[in-house]
């Protein structure tokens, strides 16, 4: 790309992010009591909340509707054309209708709206344009009007849609206000997420509990080198039956390989061992596993019993998997 042709690109992909933050600053100074009422309706609701939307419309639609659902507000997303023919059913008696429509006028949009008003659902809309047909039946309306599209030709669907998005995020984050959805919710309704896995997995399910790198305290400098190489995890527990003596890391044994030089090898375990290992629960979650490690700057945790004696190991990279 040539320098004068970079410049062009640049500053209209600057203008363009300009427009669309000009927009959501004139959306949060005009944020008032409809707002609030749309919230209200929406906490209150006793089914699902239901979005809909043609278009570009349908496709930011789409995504509120993840995004209340991933945040504690069922919800998912309904086609108007399919609601048309056939999939009205869908809508219960409880439910919330969230409708998009940048101009308010959609064809198929407006063609739902005699059931949902007869059928007696609160119908809340996101439009650009409060004397339109959607806007004037709506229970609650929305106002997402932009002075222009980012868009060069301001014809395609950008900084509208922006603007519906925002505003779909402004109402799922206030629901979780008034919910107190908590990171543990969220994590229940992403299982699946790292974040799920480190709030809801106990440590227990992911130690390493088999082929434990452990050693008494008799043992070798050799034994002691041959024991951490073969069990894999850069460590070895130095234990007396059930009790726990210590811990020695390889960067423990490289550290006094470089201090002793050649007496190295007639050292005794204990001489090196931390004596104080930083040690967890096998029933807590892998959330409280990763502050420890974090505070104290370790990547490795002893994993013991209500007896503090040893059921296993745990790593940060078990966690972090």
């Amino acid at each position: 790309m040539e320098k004068e042709q970079a410049v062009e690109v640049l500053s209209v992909a600057k203008a363009a992010l300009l427009t669309e933050a000009e927009a959501l600053q004139k959306i949060h100074d005009e944020l008032a009591d409809e707002f609030l009422q749309a919230v209200d309706i929406i906490y209150n609701c006793q089914g699902k909340v239901i979005m809909t939307g043609m278009g570009k419309s349908g496709l930011i639609a789409r995504k509120i509707a993840a995004t209340l659902a991933s945040t504690g507000t069922p919800s998912f997303y309904l086609h108007p054309g399919e609601a048309f023919h056939g999939d009205l059913g869908m809508i219960s008696k409880g439910d919330v209708i969230i409708a998009l429509s940048y101009s308010g006028e959609t064809d198929e949009v407006l063609k739902i709206v005699p059931f949902i008003l007869d059928n007696g659902n609160p119908l809340i809309s996101l439009t650009g344009n409060s004397e339109s047909a959607l806007a004037k039946n709506s229970t609650v309306h929305l106002d997402v009007s932009v002075k222009h599209e980012a868009c060069i030709l301001h014809l395609a669907p950008t900084t509208s849609t922006t603007a519906q998005l925002a505003m779909g995020d402004a109402l799922a984050c206030a629901l979780m206000k008034i919910r107190n959805f908590t990171s543990q919710d969220f994590a229940r309704l992403h299982p699946g997420g790292s974040l799920g896995r480190r709030l809801l997995m106990r440590v227990r399910n992911v130690m390493h509990r088999d082929n434990l790198p452990i050693i008494n305290e008799d043992c070798s400098a050799a034994e002691m080198i041959h024991t951490i190489s073969k069990c894999g995890l850069g460590l070895v527990v130095i234990c007396q039956k059930d009790k726990i003596l210590g811990i020695i890391t390889d960067g423990d044994v490289r550290r006094a390989m470089v201090r002793l030089g050649a007496e190295f090898f007639s050292i005794h375990p204990m001489d090196i061992a931390c004596r104080t290992p930083k040690m967890i629960d096998l029933d807590e979650k892998l959330i409280s596993a990763e502050k420890i490690m974090t505070k104290n700057k370790v990547t490795s945790l002893l994993v013991v019993d209500k007896n503090i004696v040893l059921q296993g190991i745990i790593q940060i990279y078990d966690i972090k998997l």
